[in-house]
């Protein structure tokens, strides 16, 4: 089962339940996760979504995360979503962005946490058929392109962040 949120609410108001199937089939709004893992050096981990995946198969992707179930938190979603795509455990994610993304197949409420991680990745659940360690730049240069097949959903919220990045750096040099 999955919560069902209240699109006009960017606090995250639940406003009943759903079964997962419903939700992707319908595109009713519901919660998800996308969290970023970078190295201490600040390369981004990209990988390649599975074949088998409901939702973009095969695309590329920066962000372990997915749908929230009932009655979870964001937070908790997100450590669990870390642990089962990529074998991330034992770390807190940082929170950084709270907006809703909506298109044709998918509607949510994105909660952007990104990591630190400096150990091993792995791909247990088989939702990741291969991944690698990319530049910032070079990720950012790949994705100015329309022709990478990339998530659309991922693409959009790192514009959120770079948009809300350059707007917080004049106000942090004043500090």
């Amino acid at each position: 089962m999955v919560d069902l949120y209240d699109p006009d609410d960017d606090a995250g108001r639940v406003v009943g339940t759903a079964q997962r199937w419903m939700v992707r089939r319908l595109n009713l709004p519901h919660a998800a996760t996308a969290v970023l893992v970078r190295r201490p050096t600040g390369e981004i981990l990209v990988h390649q979504r599975a074949w088998t995946k409901d939702i973009w198969p095969g695309r590329h992707d920066c962000a372990a995360g997915g749908v929230v179930g009932a009655r979870e938190r964001p937070d908790a979603a997100a450590v669990r979503e870390l642990a089962e795509e990529v074998g991330v455990a034992g770390v807190v994610p940082r929170p950084l962005l709270r907006t809703w993304y909506r298109d044709e197949e998918t509607w949510y409420l994105a909660h952007v946490y990104d990591v630190i991680w400096d150990g091993e990745v792995t791909f247990t659940d088989g939702e990741v058929i291969g991944a690698w360690w990319e530049p910032e730049d070079l990720l950012r240069a790949r994705l100015a392109t329309s022709t990478w097949p990339f998530v659309p959903d991922t693409r959009y919220l790192l514009d959120r962040l770079r948009e809300l990045g350059s707007q917080a750096r004049p106000r942090d040099r004043r500090d």
